[in-house]
């Protein structure tokens, strides 16, 4: 009896198949050279499971690119996954591929990105939310992982180019890191003729390796090229369709012009005081204005009247839905992709100048020292007198003269306060430079310049601020005052991250700029230290937006943390829902919870919706970015030859970046360019020529000449030129 048993023991344990998976991925890592069978495996592991069970779980594990067959019916482990420990991990997170085909994973629950080489994507896309397996590796930095599978996909649409043939046709999308080619039957092709420009829906993904995606095209765009074209693939290939579905176009022209009567009587009317908006000169959409007037008391009333789309966009409408699914309007160089129709957009919701309009408003009371000492929030009725332009108020607040010009005046003292406490309480000044351009009628770029901030831009900012800060605040006090949480979206800015910011102290030092980092305030006051050492220091304002990267990105999220680069600790997005769906949701919840009512909504999916709408931002400041970029290549195109002075602003193996001076426009200057070989320093910040000892250094002024310019990779290239080279240019 006890030999019967005691053989029953060693025969093991029968395992299930993720176990069985698991156990055969450990042995193959505990053995990375030899090659197994089904047969041998089972008798290292000593389990129950028979040869078929195992030789399947083998499979799995090969479709999967952690094992590989050998041998017929042998199997041994990638030798990069050799070093794996045996603990794995499986998170969730967002795909940012590479131009290698490779990508990173960004996971919310890590701190790093996870780095999942091209062959281990399984199918998955840039953007896609995805499942990913992470391996803890053994003498590596960098977090390694394979994903398991495609949650959500960035987008089902693309651009690209089609071929036909006598039986099928295939779609080659314009998309860089989109690797693979669309499938489409002949009769899904809309008659596109071959060699024509073509959005193409994908309708199927397969997910095994080498298999296309089946789509059919959806619109023929006509021939290629033309920078029309460009930025509409843009848009596409960040996950933004063109058009409005037809439900929301006739839900959208439905809605009446007019204010009913009853509409009236249920606002605060503030038609009578003096209002205006200040917005760019192109803007269609005005989403907020700012009223002001004189109390009895002496003491000033400012009201933020903001665009008051719930009136119009009622929640579970199919305008909902898409406003929802947009998240944001995204704004390109020589066009903007509106979240909303635009009939709402530019007209029933936009604060035009001599119309009745309805808004949601936050109004605050002033004393002379510029204290806030009562503030309301509420739906309202105003009358914008005026629409500024940023210029023209700007020429009243210098001038003293036109239109409201003392109110101006009074609006900026005020905003100078605000912004003298922003600082006070930490707030840090880095403002990233904002690239625009003067374009002809065609939309070709014909110059580039830095847009200039100035007094009425932030005099705007700042009561925007206010009236995000107070109505963030508002929310969770009212919260306390019983003991329960309001669920609320609020924008956060988590503190920077400690290692970058080590990194970066060592940069600056090397610079002579010292940044102190052992608390959140001293790094903030060390970042306002450098902001301003930087405006007369090129090297150091060519770390700003180094220090800009150490820095967490802002995102919106039910779980309110604060928002350090501002100083707040409390902070909303509430003024512009016209273009921002985070704005719509928190002036559904604040009508809710004024006065006397008490409203809470589902955490959880209040917080499955941020996390949406955060994801969309930044494929839209994606686009954006990527406008910017090609309609800078674009201009330099016409400039191939010419010589202009630029500073380095980056170093790598291959050779310096170089921004221009004149239209801030960035290239490469190869190393392979100057006849030498050159050492890059581990910090990146200079770089020294091995025979000529020649030294570059960020910040560095260079001289260089414009030699190519390729729209289609958003690539400039230079060289640099000596003072003789330069003489004969000019």
């Amino acid at each position: 009896m006890k030999r019967k048993k005691f053989a029953k023991k060693k025969k093991g344990r029968k395992l299930s198949v993720p176990q069985l998976k698991n156990e055969i991925l450990k042995l193959f890592q505990r053995h990375p050279k030899k090659q197994l069978n089904a047969k041998q495996i089972i008798k290292k592991l000593k389990i129950a499971n028979n040869k078929d069970s195992v030789h399947d779980a083998l499979v799995k594990l090969a479709g999967q690119n952690l094992v590989f067959s050998y041998d017929g019916d042998k199997y041994r482990i990638d030798r990069r996954l050799s070093s794996v420990h045996t603990k794995e991990s499986v998170h969730r997170g967002r795909v940012d591929m590479t131009r290698s085909g490779a990508a990173f994973i960004i996971c919310d629950d890590l701190d790093d990105d996870v780095y999942v080489p091209a062959k281990q994507l399984n199918s998955a896309l840039h953007g896609d939310q995805v499942e990913v397996a992470v391996f803890q590796t053994r003498g590596r930095r960098r977090l390694e992982g394979q994903i398991q599978k495609v949650l959500k996909r960035a987008t089902d649409y693309f651009i690209g180019t089609i071929r036909l043939s006598r039986k099928y046709a295939i779609v080659i999308p314009d998309k860089l890191n989109m690797p693979v080619d669309i499938y489409v039957d002949l009769e899904n092709t809309k008659e596109a003729r071959d060699g024509e420009k073509v959005i193409v829906k994908v309708i199927k993904w397969h997910t095994r390796k080498h298999f296309s995606p089946i789509g059919e095209v959806t619109s023929v765009l006509g021939e290629v090229g033309g920078h029309n074209l460009e930025m509409q693939a843009i848009l596409i290939n960040n996950g933004f369709n063109l058009e409005f579905p037809e439900e929301v176009m006739h839900e959208s022209e439905a809605l009446s012009t007019e204010i009913s009567p009853s509409e009236v009587k249920r606002r605060r009317d503030m038609r009578d005081i003096t209002t205006f908006t200040i917005d760019p000169d192109t803007a269609k959409d005005f989403d907020d204005a700012l009223s002001i007037r004189k109390l009895e008391d002496g003491q000033l009333e400012i009201g933020v009247h903001i665009a008051d789309v719930t009136h119009y966009v009622q929640a579970g409408t199919a305008l909902d839905e898409e406003a929802f699914k947009r998240s944001t309007s995204v704004y390109l160089v020589d066009r903007v992709l509106p979240m909303l129709p635009e009939k709402l957009s530019n007209e029933l919701c936009s604060l035009r100048p001599n119309e009745d309009k309805c808004t949601f408003s936050a109004v605050f009371v002033f004393d002379d020292s510029g204290k806030v000492t009562d503030r309301w929030f509420g739906k309202t009725l105003i009358h914008s007198d005026r629409r500024f332009t940023y210029e023209e108020a700007q020429a009243g607040l210098e001038s003293g003269e036109g239109d409201f010009a003392s109110e101006l005046r009074q609006l900026n003292q005020l905003a100078h306060r605000l912004r003298k406490e922003k600082f006070k309480n930490g707030a840090i000044a880095f403002e990233a430079e904002e690239v625009k351009f003067r374009l002809d009628e065609d939309g070709t770029p014909i110059d580039v310049y830095v847009k200039e901030r100035k007094d009425a831009h932030m005099l705007i900012e700042d009561f925007m601020l206010l009236a995000n800060r107070e109505v963030a605040t508002f929310m969770d006090q009212k919260g306390k005052k019983d003991g329960q949480e309001i669920p609320f979206v609020y924008r956060i800015h988590d503190l920077p991250n400690a290692d970058k910011v080590s990194d970066l102290a060592l940069f600056a030092k090397a610079l002579g700029f010292e940044i102190k980092f052992d608390s959140p305030r001293q790094i903030a006051d060390s970042y306002n230290r450098l902001a301003k050492a930087a405006k007369s220091d090129e090297a150091l304002r060519m770390l700003e937006p180094i220090a800009i990267r150490t820095m967490a990105k802002a995102a919106y999220s039910s779980e309110n943390i604060g928002h350090y680069g501002l100083g707040f600790e409390y902070y909303s997005h509430f003024t512009s829902p016209i273009r921002r769906y985070s704005d719509v949701l928190a002036h559904r919840i604040l009508e809710q919870n004024l006065n006397d009512q008490i409203f809470r909504t589902g955490k959880t999916q209040l917080e499955e919706k941020c996390k949406h709408i955060s994801l969309q931002e930044r494929k839209a400041m994606d686009a954006e970015r990527e406008s910017v970029k090609y309609k800078q290549v674009e201009f330099i195109e016409k400039h191939i030859g010419e010589v202009f002075d630029g500073h380095i602003s980056g170093i790598i193996d291959r050779g310096i970046f170089v921004e221009l001076a004149a239209n801030k426009c960035e290239g490469l200057v190869g190393f392979e360019t100057m006849r030498d070989a050159f050492e890059v320093s581990d910090s990146r910040l200079r770089a020294v020529g091995m025979r000529s000892g020649r030294i570059f250094k960020m910040g560095d002024l260079v001289r260089v000449k414009i030699v190519g310019a390729n729209l289609a990779r958003r690539q400039i290239e230079m060289v640099l030129v000596s003072a003789d080279d330069t003489n004969e240019e000019e």
